[in-house]
């Protein structure tokens, strides 16, 4: 280990070793990345240095690379303080943990905001003056950019422990049991770097959330602490926002089933998050996937308007408790008309859902 201080290397004893290196940002290796006005979005002071030069610079026209959560937030923000923006992906869609068609109607509101969407597409060059960033090529494109936030994406920082010899699993994080012990003994990984382990699937994921990373790091904690504590899995259940747009999923998408070989049936259902003849009430789209022939729930996708989104959460139960659409189309849900119809939006998605299984 080098102390950085005093520049010495030295040996350091343990009885117990937990790594918890987190995640890293993916990198674009373009040159000119360390100019001016080009920063990588990924913790809270990245977020405030950003805020710090838009509000000393005032930039005239914003490029964010990168169409998940964090850049999804990044566009969000820019367009609140009035600031021309280009989101551009590589991928077909944004949001990848969403289904096309739901990631449609998250791509027409960054549109209809204003924002110049450029979906498979990548920059090619960036365009330095003096040290600073001032267009970009984008093809056969120029694009102004006198502010450049590159969101494209985290990668398990696992290297400490695969240099070490721990074993690596899913995407490179490290391979843990559900105590969340290495395959080093008297080692421990938890947070960003680790796997954990899909309630779905029932195999082990990458799933690198806050929520998850708490859970495992109180968990792991106490192991070391001389318990014998089981994490027990997650469901992948993640939720944001653009603007008055409300995302959220959890379980599998159609894509995650295809790639456990499950076979399985969609619904998917527009409604109101309120009764529609009630003030403020918004369109809501949900789309629910469960098991052919078991009926076992699989997943759910929520876009939709203010309310929307928490919803989320009465799926992510019963995808922990491993329930079927025909007993889900039942729950007792709450009703009044300030949130939510009679039927609320989820279970009218599983009631049509339990017909086609």
């Amino acid at each position: 280990m080098v102390e950085r201080s005093q520049g010495q290397v030295y040996t350091e004893p343990y009885d117990q070793l937990v790594i918890a290196t987190g995640a890293r940002p993916r990198t674009l290796a373009l040159p000119g990345q360390d100019a001016a006005g080009v920063f990588t979005l990924t913790t809270i002071p990245d977020a405030l240095a950003i805020r710090d030069w838009i509000e000393h610079e005032r930039p005239r026209h914003a490029v964010v690379v990168g169409g998940g959560y964090i850049g999804l937030e990044a566009t969000e923000s820019l367009v609140v303080r009035g600031i021309p923006t280009t989101l551009i992906e590589q991928a077909p869609q944004i949001m990848s943990t969403l289904d096309p068609e739901m990631a449609h109607l998250v791509a027409n509101a960054i549109e209809k905001a204003g924002v110049e969407l450029r979906l498979q597409d990548r920059i090619t060059q960036l365009h330095i003056q003096q040290g600073r960033i001032q267009s970009i090529s984008v093809g056969d494109d120029v694009l102004p950019a006198d502010l450049l936030i590159f969101a494209p994406g985290i990668e398990p920082n696992s290297d400490l422990a695969r240099e070490a010899g721990i074993a690596l699993g899913v995407a490179n994080a490290i391979h843990v049991d559900e105590t969340l012990h290495t395959s080093a003994p008297n080692v421990w990984a938890a947070g960003d770097c680790a796997e954990t382990f899909h309630l779905v699937t029932r195999r082990p994921a990458w799933i690198p959330l806050g929520t998850t990373a708490n859970k495992q790091g109180r968990i792991c904690g106490q192991n070391v602490a001389g318990d014998a504590y089981r994490f027990p899995g997650v469901v992948g259940t993640a939720i944001t926002k653009f603007l008055d747009l409300e995302i959220a999923r959890t379980g599998l998408n159609e894509r995650e089933a295809q790639q456990a070989g499950i076979t399985y049936a969609t619904a998917t259902i527009r409604s109101t998050t309120r009764s529609g003849y009630y003030p403020g009430s918004a369109p809501i789209t949900v789309k629910l996937l469960a098991e052919r022939g078991s009926g076992r729930l699989l997943g759910g996708q929520i876009v939709g308007g203010v309310g929307a989104g928490k919803r989320i959460d009465t799926l992510a139960v019963a995808l922990h408790a491993g329930l079927d659409v025909e007993a889900f189309q039942w729950f007792d849900l709450a009703y009044a008309p300030p949130f939510s119809p009679v039927w609320d939006p989820v279970l009218i998605a599983a009631r049509q859902l339990a017909r086609t299984i």
